[in-house]
């Protein structure tokens, strides 16, 4: 069975999210863990150090203004990651959910030359983040910072971050177990949020 974008968006509605094994397999693989990491309205925390290069404007962040860019950097090998999870399968079902308005990245950039970014699904007051990649010290950190500051202006009741890493946990990312997931998901769900 082919899956399309509304597919991909019931699967995110279930607490379900899709991976390939490599950028050369053709198959998606559905990921229901059994235990998530989260950032929640209340927890996030900005790194001193980081606080005061955000402050400094060394980059200029956007929204939705490159994604398809966004995208294929962050499938891009990388130094301690030569292989990708995002294969050409997934990359089109993003692209389309980027044009139906479900998928967002965010940008940072520097003398106009995209440095890093992120992106990610938002349903409801929900917003999974997928990915990001970075070309500059600190450039994939700040887009984070910009990404929970829109989405608390706009709503959002939680940001998936999929799996806990020692990265994100400086941010205040805390990992549930699965029912405790599904719950805020469903009460997520529940409402509405702007990006």
């Amino acid at each position: 069975m082919k899956i399309t974008p509304d597919i991909l968006l019931r699967a995110y509605a279930c607490g379900v999210f899709p991976m390939a094994e490599s950028a050369g397999d053709d198959e998606i693989h559905w990921v229901d863990p059994m235990r998530r990491g989260v950032l929640l309205p209340g927890g996030f925390h900005v790194p001193r150090r980081l606080a005061r290069t955000v402050r400094q404007n060394r980059f200029e962040a956007r929204f939705d203004t490159a994604f398809a860019q966004v995208l294929d950097e962050c499938a891009a090998p990388a130094p301690g990651r030569q292989q990708t999870w995002i294969n050409e399968p997934i990359r089109e079902l993003y692209i389309d959910l980027h044009r139906m308005g479900h998928a967002h990245s965010v940008e940072t950039w520097r003398e106009g030359k995209l440095v890093g970014g992120l992106y990610g699904v938002k349903l409801g007051a929900a917003f999974f983040g997928e990915s990001m990649f970075s070309r500059e010290t600190d450039a994939s950190k700040v887009a984070l910072v910009h990404l929970w500051q829109r989405l608390m202006a706009g709503g959002f009741t939680l940001l998936d971050t999929q799996f806990l890493t020692e990265h994100l946990a400086t941010f205040g990312a805390v990992e549930i177990d699965r029912d405790l997931y599904r719950s805020l998901l469903a009460a997520a769900l529940e409402r509405e949020a702007r990006f």
